[in-house]
């Protein structure tokens, strides 16, 4: 047993009893519950294993750290009401904040950023890493840092375009639905679940089988699938709302179906749709980075993070976790956005209070 075995439980047990000496109930916990599970992975992995919970935890330390000087920075440059609503956030929903806000940068600085265009050759098949190309070269030898970059411009941007054109779609069939009610609320509504009946993916490989895999394309079968999602929520908040009293003195005022929507329906419909806008982007992003994984999404040369993964799945073979580098990123900014919905769900509760 060496120095840095004998340190790490030292070092655990010591924060423990510090932990329990001061009544910290939740630090406490969250330490020896470490120690105990650092006890059977030692005995099952040894050192090895003990470094693997020490560089884990250091990642979540300094996760933890970047999260709370964002949110910090956030409060500082923003206004009053905003700097309450921020100070209030978990470190989650900062961390969240803060990899929407790197993704953002990537994307509107992504030829500033990229050290080669995204359909550039620049070296041989497979290149390894090196001072130029940073995480070496894909399989045509075009640079996979610079692609990775790129990628988060169009990946997300496909995502965001399709995401915002859904919403449009969905809340406005939704409250047009919900006001006007009658033969027109149950047409919709059987729209709606015939579209929701088909699984997702396969609706969408049927669709871009017919219609051709432009991009145009793609974002409006997107769209026209995940609207449904967005026409029940809608309409189920704006039914809500329409049997309020506010709405029927607006109604006997004589103001017009458009006033209603716009005036008094949307606006105290907001909370839950915003929440909503943010998990819909998960799932329409985890569609195109699927269709463009199998070849039906984002043509060649254009960089996405979906075909990316498999044109370069062949190095896994090999020991390289270079094609799990586009997975990753696909995987953080779905965890992210989730972080940031969870804080909003939980303000729009309302049991913020």
């Amino acid at each position: 047993m060496n120095y840095f075995v004998i340190g790490y439980y030292a070092l655990l047990i010591g924060a423990s009893c510090g932990a329990a000496y001061y009544k910290k109930r939740t630090v406490f916990l969250l330490l020896f519950s470490l120690t105990l599970a650092s006890f059977v992975m030692g005995i099952v992995g040894g050192e090895p294993a003990l470094w693997a919970v020490t560089i884990g935890a250091g990642v979540l330390a300094l996760a933890a750290g970047t999260s709370y000087a964002f949110r910090e920075f956030l409060v500082t440059i923003s206004g009053p009401e905003t700097a309450k609503m921020l100070r209030t956030a978990p470190l989650t929903a900062a961390f969240g904040l803060f990899v929407i806000f790197v993704y953002v940068i990537l994307g509107v600085f992504a030829p500033i950023i990229a050290p080669f265009g995204e359909a550039e050759v620049v070296s041989q098949s497979f290149a390894p890493a090196d001072e130029v190309m940073l995480l070496g070269a894909d399989q045509l030898g075009r640079d996979m840092f610079s692609r990775i970059v790129y990628g988060a411009r169009n990946t997300v941007g496909l995502a965001l375009t399709a995401t915002l054109l859904a919403f449009l779609m969905g809340a406005f069939a939704g409250l047009l639905a919900a006001t006007r009610g009658g033969w027109f609320d149950q047409f919709m509504g059987r729209v709606a679940d015939v579209i929701m009946s088909i699984p997702s993916l396969i609706f969408a490989l049927l669709l871009l089988s017919i219609f051709g895999t432009s991009v145009p394309v793609l974002i409006v079968i997107v769209a026209i699938i995940y609207s449904p999602r967005v026409f029940r929520l809608t309409r189920a908040v704006a039914g809500n709302v329409v049997v309020m009293d506010y709405i029927e003195a607006a109604r006997l005022r004589g103001e017009g179906m458009w006033y209603l929507i716009r005036r008094e329906i949307l606006p105290n419909s907001t909370a839950p749709l915003i929440a909503e806008f943010g998990l819909e982007f998960c799932f329409v992003f985890l569609l195109i980075a699927g269709l463009s994984f199998l070849g039906l999404g984002v043509q060649p040369p254009t960089a996405d993070w979906g075909s990316m993964v498999r044109e370069n799945a062949t190095l896994i073979s090999f020991g390289e976790l270079t094609p799990l580098i586009p997975a990753a990123a696909i995987a953080l900014l779905t965890v992210a956005v989730n972080f940031v919905v969870d804080w909003m769900l939980y303000r729009s509760s309302g049991l913020k209070e």
